[in-house]
Parts: C-alpha cells; structure tokens; sequence
C-alpha cells in the first residue's frame, strides 16, 4: 500500500511540473510572436517593380529547342548542377560556334609558317654541319710549310758526270746521280733473268744520263753507301746488300730494287722536282 501511495504521488507530480511548463512557453510565444506579427500586419505592403524578361531564345550548336529564361530557372531548379557533367569536347564545340573556329586561310597561314620554321632550322642545321665538317677537314690537311718541303727542287747543273748529289727529301735522303756513258751501257746490258726484282733499266730512268733514287735499302731501312759494291752502284754495309748503276739489287737479302720517287724536269732540263 505505501509503494502505490508514492508512485501515485510522482505521477502527481510530474503531471503538475508538465502543466506549469506548458503555461510558460504558451506565454513565452504569445510575449514575443504576436507583437512582431501585429506589426508586420500594420505595415505598408509595397509591391516591387516587375522586370521584364529581355533574354531572347538562343539556338545552341547542337541543334536543340532554344535556350530561355525559363528553361534555364526549370534547370536550375528542377535538375542537379549541370556544369559539374560538362565535357571538354562540348565546350571546344561551343567555342568553335561562338567565333573561335579557326578560317581556311588561317590554317593556311599556320601551315606556311610552320613549313618555312622547318625549313629555317634544317638550312641552318645543314650550314653547321658542312661548316664542322669543312674545318675539320681543314686542321687535318698539311700545313703550308708542310706542303713546301712535301717537294724540293734541285739545280742539275751543279752535278757533274759521274758524281752524285745527296738532298733530304721528306726526312728520307734523296740520290742524285749524273751516269756516264760507260754506267748507261752496263745498266743497260743486264740480262732480266739475273735480276731478283726484274726491271729494265729505262723503266726507271726518264732520260738515260739521270738516275733518282730514295737512298733507304729495301732490306732494313739502312742508307747505303755510293759508288761501292760489286756492281759499282750502291752498297749497304748493315747487311751486305749490292746495288748496280741503276739501283737494282744484285746481291744481298735485300728483296727489292732501291726505289724510285716521282719527279719531273723543269727549265728546259736544268733542274729537277722530287716530289
């Protein structure tokens, strides 16, 4: 009985505390609602001024139902953000139909100027080439000091008959000799069947009575020695070989003839270029 009594006695309670609240939030919103509503009620109502809509419809690329005030506030309010789904192709399509499609002679222009950038660059590339390549070529070739001693001149008249004259051509010595008459004949009379290098003696002379020859023996690259040897010509004492008249080898382990450099007679005869 005295558990009933006090439940009875909360309900009670929270039933007067709910009462009491509802009073005051009733006064509450009657204290601040209505002075405010009684005032806007009492105020002027004054109409705004009404534009009027000056878009005109406009016709999109593609070809749809133009483009109004009204149909951009139903998309607006009837359909999700649209510029979120916009696609680059469709924006580059508008921008070529608003005026920003290039013309026929524009892309014209542009090709001309490209082709003629090209061609600047490949001219220029190909004058650098041939320019490098010219002066490389250039560093490589002999010097003018070089080409002069590339050939010596010499004076024949001051070689008598029967002597020789020895001259440095390209750091190699160079033999002179003025054959008599008796050196041409015996030259001349060598059978080619004893010869180790066979050549006539006119194959090596251009005129009988001059004979030019590099003095370096085929052999080891010695100098021998003129006017000695069995034979009368040259004689390489490094190793024994024998030269005749006409610088051929006659005997020694010497495999070829003395050989002979080109030349040329100039002034008449009077002189010679090795060379």
């Amino acid at each position: 009985m005295l558990a009933r009594s006090r439940a009875a006695a909360s309900v009670a309670h929270d039933a007067f505390l709910s009462s009491k609240l509802d009073v005051v939030s009733a006064n509450f919103a009657r204290a601040s609602i209505i002075p405010a509503a009684r005032k806007c009620a009492n105020a002027e109502m004054v109409p705004l001024p009404r534009k009027e809509n000056n878009l005109k419809p406009t016709r999109v690329s593609n070809g749809s139902r133009p483009v109004t005030a009204q149909t951009v506030t139903q998309a607006a309010l009837g359909r999700r953000y649209r510029h979120f789904e916009v696609k680059m192709d469709e924006v580059n399509k508008s921008w070529n139909t608003g005026g920003y499609a290039k013309s026929g002679n524009d892309k014209v222009g542009s090709k001309l100027l490209s082709y003629a950038v090209l061609g600047g660059g490949s001219m220029m590339g190909i004058s650098f080439a041939k320019s490098t390549v010219a002066g490389f070529l250039d560093s490589m070739s002999a010097s003018a000091d070089v080409l002069a001693l590339a050939s010596v001149e010499v004076p024949l008249t001051d070689i008598p008959e029967g002597t020789s004259m020895v001259v440095k051509w390209r750091g190699k010595p160079l033999f002179i000799r003025h054959r008599s008459a008796e050196e041409i004949s015996a030259a001349e009379a060598v059978p080619q069947s004893e010869l180790r290098d066979p050549q006539t003696d006119a194959e090596r002379v251009q005129t009988p009575e001059w004979l030019i020859l590099l003095g370096v023996c085929t052999h080891l690259g010695c100098v021998p020695v003129g006017e000695a040897g069995d034979y009368g010509g040259w004689f390489c004492p490094c190793h024994g070989s024998h030269y005749d008249t006409s610088g051929r080898i006659r005997k020694g382990p010497a495999p070829l003839n003395l050989e002979v450099p080109p030349y040329r007679f100039t002034e008449g005869g009077a002189k010679v270029m090795v060379g």
